[in-house]
């Protein structure tokens, strides 16, 4: 069956950098957009950020604009997150998920619904 597998999480001080990794396997679609989503302890989740199928197209939450990057390597099955000046806020467990749903618009979506397959999460701390 499809997996989706976060790596990368820990611990990191305010100001530092991780990068999150998602590797993708089992799956027999081949174009997919790629989100990222993150849920703190005692809120919904949301989005973080997303990539088109062919790369062309990067979706960012406002929160995370000038400090998170997107990308993603097709032949790998993988995609990353960078983040850069992390600051506590950005506490939460992340999440990478796959939509592969032909008919979606070439903008990768930042809505939850729209992702049929998820990862586990791991697990992100800023202190401050």
């Amino acid at each position: 069956q499809v997996q989706l597998v976060e790596s990368g999480g820990g611990l990191v001080q305010a100001g530092g950098s991780l990068r999150l990794s998602c590797a993708v396997s089992g799956h027999t679609f081949s174009n997919y957009a790629m989100g990222w989503f993150r849920q703190a302890p005692g809120k919904e989740r949301e989005f973080v950020a997303a990539i088109s199928w062919n790369e062309v197209i990067k979706n960012y939450a406002d929160s995370v604009k000038g400090r998170f990057t997107v990308s993603r390597d097709i032949a790998k099955s993988a995609g990353y997150l960078q983040m850069d000046s992390l600051k506590p806020e950005d506490t939460a467990v992340y999440y990478c998920a796959a939509d592969p749903n032909p008919s979606r618009p070439a903008v990768p979506s930042s809505r939850t619904y729209d992702y049929g397959y998820w990862g586990q999460g791991t697990q992100v701390t800023i202190s401050s």
